[in-house]
């Protein structure tokens, strides 16, 4: 669980750069055997580009660096709950392990189609989950 903390703070890092740049605040962190193969946060206003979530570059990173399209021994740590989107990537990744700090009942892929991501792929909610929504909900508050 100590791990879990230290990857979930590199994605709050992230979350918090978002923020800084106002992006809604959310940060990825992929990690594979211990080693942080990419990091990123949302930037779909900067790059004028809906599916540029802070997953979908982090897949588009690791996948990159490491040569491969499967990703099953990777832990992806991500502030929020994955939309469908890019839940829906990441099951095309195989990815071994999804955990989100915060659950996201609106937009998450977990209310629409739980099995949605790879039939192997364990997800779960990890630590941090009040810093992420605290950080989102003053992004939110700020802009209405």
């Amino acid at each position: 669980m100590r791990e879990d903390s230290y990857y979930m703070r590199l994605a709050l890092a992230e979350a918090q750069e978002a923020y800084r740049e106002g992006e809604v605040p959310v940060g990825a962190v992929l990690v594979m055997r211990g080693e942080v193969v990419a990091r990123d946060h949302n930037r779909t206003e900067r790059l004028k580009d809906p599916t540029a979530h802070a997953e979908i570059l982090c897949l588009t990173a690791a996948t990159h660096r490491l040569g491969a399209k499967y990703l099953p021994e990777a832990v992806l740590f991500v502030t929020l709950e994955p939309c469908p989107m890019c839940a829906g990537a990441l099951a095309w990744a195989q990815i071994g392990e999804v955990v989100y700090a915060a659950p996201d009942p609106e937009r998450g892929f977990s209310r629409y189609v739980p099995s949605l991501l790879h039939p192997r792929t364990q997800w779960r909610q990890g630590p941090l989950q009040e810093e992420s929504l605290t950080l989102l909900r003053r992004f939110f508050r700020e802009r209405r």
